[in-house]
Formats: C-alpha cells, sequence, structure tokens
C-alpha cells in the first residue's frame, strides 16, 4: 500500500477513444508505474474498473489467497465448497496485467470494456482512490458519489484519529 506521500488524489474528466484507450494523468500515473511500467487493472463494481501498482496488487493478492488456503487446510471451510468456488471463479476473471501505452494511456481489454459498460467515445472519469486510481462511467460515478459523499466527515474522521 502506498505512503501518504504517494497518495492518489484527483478527479479528471477523459474521454474512451476509438480503441477503447483512456489517458490516465500523469500525476496518477506516476504513482502506479514506480518498479516500471506494469500495472493491475482489476473489475471493482459494475461501471467502475481500478488501476493498480502491480507490487502492491500482487502483495495483497497474495496474502489473501494465502489466507483462503490456509483456512481450507485447517479444514475451517468445510461445507463452503460453493463459496470458495465462486471466489476462484472471480479471481480468475476479476484482474488482469496491464502496462501503461505512450503518455499514459491504458488500453482497457476485453471482458474489461463490458463490466465498465462505456462506448469509446464515450465520457469517463479518472479517479485517484488513495491506493489506486479508478476508471468511472459518469452515471456510476455520480450514483457512488452520491450515495456515499453524506458520510466523508465521519469517515475522514475516523481514519485520521
Amino acid at each position: 500500500m502506498p505512503t501518504a506521500g504517494e497518495f492518489l488524489l484527483g478527479e479528471f474528466p477523459r474521454t474512451l477513444d476509438e480503441r477503447y484507450r483512456v489517458a490516465i494523468p500523469g500525476e496518477l500515473a506516476s504513482g502506479l508505474t514506480v518498479e516500471g511500467a506494469q500495472c493491475v487493472l482489476a473489475k471493482e463494481r459494475p461501471g467502475c474498473l481500478s488501476l493498480w501498482n502491480a507490487r502492491n496488487w500482487q502483495t495483497r493478492f497474495d496474502s489473501g489467497v494465502e489466507l483462503v488456503k490456509g483456512k481450507m487446510r485447517a479444514g475451517k471451510l468445510e461445507g463452503r465448497l460453493e463459496q470458495v468456488q465462486l471466489l476462484g471463479r472471480l479471481l480468475s476473471t476479476r484482474h488482469k496485467a496491464v502496462e501503461l501505452g505512450d503518455r499514459g494511456r491504458l488500453l482497457i481489454p476485453e471482458g474489461f470494456r463490458e463490466f465498465l459498460n462505456a462506448e469509446p467515445g464515450g465520457e469517463v472519469i479518472v479517479v485517484g482512490a488513495a491506493v489506486c486510481v479508478e476508471v468511472w462511467t459518469l452515471p456510476s460515478w455520480r450514483a457512488h458519489l452520491e450515495s456515499h459523499m453524506t458520510d466523508f466527515t465521519k469517515l475522514f474522521d475516523e481514519l485520521s484519529s
């Protein structure tokens, strides 16, 4: 996870080009590609994709998977086969290694395009989400803000005290 000095913040309107590429602002792209150009794109929620520094993503991913494997070995997930299978399916399709191209352009791969639900020429919002960068469709972003903005002060106070 980035340190406080590495918080990725900002809101940037963008347009998807005809090849499903979106320009990630330099100040956000530089926080993702510290060790090189490799990033991980993940499906977050309908209308939102997240872009992570590959090392940070892999650390979180490996830690979570090891916890689940440990619970399986210890027999703590007996009778929960359907949940384990669901987790496996979601892990199999949730993320993909990607590279930022020239000028910080992200090519949104097939499968992720449908999940984002944005067409070429469509407007999106690129948002710094502290530890990652998110690409949102406008309707999804507005709905997210409407449902969470009233919680800002309480959340900020809880995390900063």
